[in-house]
């Protein structure tokens, strides 16, 4: 019988990057298929509530989990397949974000720079979909593999199968709770080419007058703009942007732009306007606020924090203020990013 290495009474204080207290009932660190299997073939185990725990930096704990937390700790990183257009990448679940964009800028692979800095694991990302700068990970994304619990058996999911939407995927809808990825490949082009559409990272180029970046030109600009504008989670616990941005038909723009000048909003592809969560909720009145130990950060309003202490339940009773007091003053309603667990 394979040896299931759980730990009971678990802290998954350190495992959060909002800092939250929260125990799980059950541990297990993950490292491939086979340990899963033997989960799924355990009588006491396979019967428990389960959380797939990566980085932990899109997860609120407002509640000691009663149930099996899987940590996912594969490492690895390689090249595994070129042609005229595409390096493909893979690298296992566990691996550091950053770390892995950083890899791929060292081995002269461009297209994930827009997205350095930002926290958490590999085997997250298409879960969430993660975007900034103008790319999301949909758009470099090749393929992946998951272990399914309902069958037992390692699947192959590409771009269209994983039903990639802002910040959703497949993996929040019809595999939620069935499915856990164990590694992801990307598709790197081979003819790269710099984006530099946002203000901020275009400000950044002419700042340093760069007039033609290269793919680390690009991510040391992003890393500068993040570091400036989002408080490390070692120094002060948060999970990133809370919210996500709106999405809204031109006409409720348009109503919304007549009665608030100022509106910050960007037009998308199908003629839908995403509007700027962190300007609605700085017109509220709540960047640098606080409510108990959980807080609105002092440089942008689109990041909650810990102060020292926060239950997850502060947390979220300060996400829902602000959602009231969005929803009051705007008529729009906004959504997490991060999971409620």
């Amino acid at each position: 019988m394979f040896p299931i290495p759980v730990q009971r009474d678990f802290s998954l204080r350190a495992l959060n990057t909002f800092g939250i207290d929260a125990r799980a009932q059950a541990y297990l660190a993950v490292d491939g298929p086979d340990i899963l299997r033997a989960v799924r073939n355990d009588a006491g185990l396979a019967g428990l509530p389960r959380l797939v725990l990566g980085g932990g930096s899109n997860l609120l704990l407002t509640r000691d989990f009663p149930g099996l937390v899987l940590h996912m700790c594969g490492r690895g990183i390689a090249v595994v397949g070129e042609d005229s257009e595409f390096t493909y990448v893979r690298a296992a679940a566990g691996e550091n974000w950053h770390g892995f964009v950083q890899w791929t800028l060292a081995q002269g692979l461009g297209g994930l720079e827009n997205l350095s800095l930002i926290p958490g694991s590999v085997g997250a990302v298409p879960i969430q979909n993660i975007g900034a700068y103008g790319v999301e990970v949909k758009d470099r994304f090749h393929s992946l593999t998951a272990f399914d619990f309902s069958t037992g058996e390692v699947i192959v999911l590409d771009g269209p199968a994983c039903r990639f939407g802002y910040r959703d995927s497949v993996f929040k809808h019809a595999l939620r709770d069935n499915a856990v990825v164990l590694d992801v490949t990307f598709a790197l082009p081979r003819k790269w080419q710099a984006n530099a559409n946002y203000a901020d990272v275009a400000q950044a180029l002419v700042d340093r007058q760069i007039t033609e970046p290269s793919a680390r030109d690009i991510a040391d600009a992003v890393i500068a703009i993040r570091t400036r504008k989002l408080p490390d989670p070692a120094q002060i616990g948060n999970a990133g942007s809370f919210f996500k941005n709106p999405i809204v038909s031109a006409q409720q723009r348009e109503a919304l732009l007549a009665q608030h000048a100022g509106l910050v909003s960007y037009r998308q592809d199908d003629g839908r306007y995403k509007l700027a969560a962190g300007w609605l909720i700085d017109q509220c009145g709540w960047k640098g606020r606080s409510l108990g130990a959980a807080g609105v950060y002092e440089k942008q309003a689109l990041v909650l924090v810990n102060r020292g202490g926060a239950s997850g339940a502060e947390v979220a009773a300060l996400a829902r203020a602000i959602q009231a007091d969005v929803r009051g003053k705007f008529g729009v309603e906004l959504e997490p990013e991060p999971v409620f667990v």
